[in-house]
């Protein structure tokens, strides 16, 4: 299960995740996004509450993150030891804004 919930202010948008980010729940946060993303300039994805991401959870964060290299930027906020190791791991760190 994967919460979504999202803030927009002006054209900083912020997209806070809780539970898991996996094959079965990253549909809804792809949905969520293209919905979400014209006229952002400042995409902001909290990861405070994530415990788990799958490599569908990273595709969806990949593509999020080349919408975001046209229009704008993108952090990635509260990542966790779990889900920073796998940023790690996969070469995220060297594609995703971590902070």
């Amino acid at each position: 299960m994967l919460n979504i919930e999202k803030k927009r202010n002006a054209s900083e948008l912020t997209v806070a995740l809780t539970g898991r980010l996996d094959t079965t729940t990253s549909p809804e946060l792809e949905k969520a996004l293209k919905a979400s993303l014209d006229g952002v300039t400042d995409l902001v994805i909290d990861m405070a509450g994530l415990e788990y991401i799958s490599s569908a959870g990273l595709r969806v964060m990949l593509t999020a993150q080349k919408t975001m290299n046209r229009q704008g930027s993108m952090r990635v906020i509260h990542v966790n030891d779990i889900i920073g190791e796998i940023f790690e791991v996969t070469g995220f760190t060297d594609i995703l804004t971590i902070q």
